[in-house]
């Protein structure tokens, strides 16, 4: 687990609300467990941590997934986290390589034109809360922005960085999410504004520097007061599959193709996309699988 934390902060006159976070560990662990290539690496640590900065405006129990579709060749990318830290991420192509990094590490090629949904889920709630935008630079941060702005009104800066190695492997990630609500005085707009685009904070240099979740918040917040509030939820990356859920999706396949399975005495061996983690059905466990569908058809 890692002691990393999103920090949550909020200006003095509770106009502005901020969430900054040092990600590294958990989209080093994403990249260990999927064996992700640059661009992917780089589009799904970014969506992961803009989904934490997101869960944590949250409520105690509930979530938010944001899934980043396009006609790209990377053509999507899924991540999701907790208000309480959990946080996992994933994009089918994980080993894409552009034919060159002429662009370097953009997106905006990589995922192409298309939509970004985001699902919110609370506790006891059937139905998940859907908003989708179109993609307006497949870049995540400005994404997640124009997401904020369209659905719910809020006007935001969303900076995201995830820093790689000659090696491509991950050295820093992490971000700073900045919403200010509705009714603000316009000067108080303009002076994030001014901060950002004067200063350009480099996320991924400064976390590389040592920098601290409230040193990442400062450049953006010159000249206005803030202080922190307490989220003390650690971040991890947790997967919520199970040996049930493998059990069910095999079910999906029908019984011709499960007898077939049975008659070659294969294990069924599933490894999770998303954490790794393997499992196996046995041919008994199979049987007992293609029994109970033979039961349910007779129904």
């Amino acid at each position: 687990m890692s002691k990393e934390r999103v920090h949550r902060f909020v200006s003095k006159d509770l106009t502005v609300r901020i969430a900054a976070v040092n990600a590294t560990e958990v989209v080093k662990h994403m990249q260990g467990l999927q064996n992700t290539y640059p661009l992917a690496t780089v589009a799904v640590g970014r969506s992961m941590v803009g989904a934490l900065l997101m869960a944590s405006q949250l409520k105690d129990g509930q979530m938010v997934g944001l899934f980043f579709r396009g006609n790209g060749p990377l053509q999507s990318v899924y991540a999701e986290a907790s208000f309480d830290g959990h946080v996992r991420g994933y994009t089918p192509n994980p080993q894409y390589q552009p034919p060159n990094y002429d662009n370097g590490l953009s997106l905006k090629e990589a995922l192409g034109i298309g939509i970004l949904s985001v699902a919110r889920h609370q506790p006891f709630q059937k139905q998940p809360f859907h908003g989708t935008v179109e993609l307006v630079s497949g870049e995540i941060g400005q994404d997640i922005a124009h997401y904020l702005h369209q659905s719910h009104q809020i006007r935001s800066l969303v900076s995201l960085g995830v820093y790689l190695d000659s090696f491509g492997k991950v050295q820093a990630a992490g971000g700073v999410l900045i919403e200010v609500m509705p009714g603000v005085e316009e000067a108080v707009v303009e002076k994030i504004q001014q901060n950002y685009e004067s200063k350009q904070p480099n996320i991924s240099k400064m976390l590389m520097d040592g920098a601290l979740p409230a040193d990442l918040v400062k450049p953006f917040m010159d000249g206005i007061e803030f202080e922190e509030l307490s989220h003390d939820h650690p971040i991890e990356y947790f997967c919520p599959c199970t040996k049930d859920r493998v059990v069910r999706a095999l079910e999906t396949l029908g019984e011709e193709e499960l007898q077939d399975m049975i008659e070659k005495k294969e294990n069924a061996d599933v490894t999770c996309q998303i954490c790794g983690r393997p499992y196996t059905v046995s041919v008994a466990e199979i049987q007992d699988i293609k029994e109970r569908l033979y039961k349910a058809s007779l129904h």
